[in-house]
């Protein structure tokens, strides 16, 4: 498969998770009763696949495996908690672009994990992408200072989802995408739930409407989107799909001026242009790979 050919494909889950904004600020339930149903939904649909998987690979996962999908399983957790609890506070595209600015931690986090070195062209792509994110946090601030609360917790989010897609990296050695994302999921969602029990509220009704927007935010960003980032974690570049994932704000931020009436301030374009060019830079100096 080509290198294109895998960009694309990266890029149809980044529009995938792109679409979570929108479906956490249509709902009202309670953010940590969100991202358990959100996980674990996600674990009880994809279980076939899992132990079909299993099935294929008869000695590829057990207690070993496992315990290395705990990790990411409780950081995944704790993203989307917090993920949920500041994109509610902010506009769709503040919170999808500060929650995906992990090109500024990815380097250092896979140079630790993994030896992998940043090229200069990921270098210079990351420096030209991260001028769009610094453009749209200026205004942002100008603008309305209320957002800063929401735009802090996506950061510190931010940062949750570097490690977790790092830890990615680092497990790619699994032998199918499906036995590592699956119990990552389950055990995300068991970690929300034991969050849950004391310091969710479980009184609120939820109506039907409401579950037909858990039932989006579970299939397309966690199924689809999410499954997709760890696949291209497992076959691209983590600095390449770091830069990539940037795009989600630019998706974001057109489906809330669309659907939530939000309209971004006028360096939005700008800050768009920007993290488009970098994506193009690191991309264009990718060296070939075979498979």
């Amino acid at each position: 498969m080509t290198i294109p050919t895998k960009i694309g494909i990266l890029l149809l889950g980044v529009f995938a998770c792109s679409t979570s904004v929108l479906w956490i600020k249509l709902t009202t339930v309670d953010p940590i009763l969100l991202a358990t149903y959100r996980m674990l939904a996600a674990a009880l649909i994809l279980s076939p696949v899992f132990f079909r998987a299993r099935k294929r690979h008869r000695d590829a996962f057990g207690s070993k495996e496992l315990r290395r999908c705990l990790w990411p399983g409780i950081l995944l957790a704790a993203h989307f908690i917090t993920w949920i609890i500041g994109a509610r506070l902010t506009w769709a595209a503040n919170s999808s672009l500060i929650v995906n600015v992990i090109p500024v931690a990815m380097p250092f986090l896979l140079y630790f994990a993994v030896g992998e070195r940043i090229t200069r062209g990921e270098i210079l792509g990351t420096v030209i992408a991260i001028g769009g994110v610094v453009v749209l946090a200026l205004e942002s601030y100008q603008l309305d200072s209320k957002l800063l609360m929401g735009d802090l917790i996506c950061a510190g989010s931010m940062l949750l989802f570097a490690i977790y897609l790092m830890l990615g990296r680092k497990n790619r050695d699994f032998a199918n995408l499906w036995l590592y994302v699956v119990p990552v999921y389950a055990i995300g969602g068991i970690v929300c739930l034991l969050v849950a029990i004391p310091l969710a509220n479980f009184s609120t009704e939820v109506p039907a409407i409401q579950w037909v927007y858990v039932a989006g935010l579970t299939i397309v960003p966690t199924i689809f989107g999410h499954s997709l980032l760890n696949w291209g974690m497992k076959h691209l570049r983590g600095q390449l799909v770091a830069i990539v994932n940037l795009a989600q704000f630019i998706f974001a931020g057109t489906m809330g001026a669309i659907f939530l009436d939000e309209i971004p301030g006028g360096m939005f374009v700008l800050a768009a242009g920007l993290v488009v060019a970098g994506a193009i830079t690191a991309i264009k100096t990718q060296p070939q790979e075979k498979g």
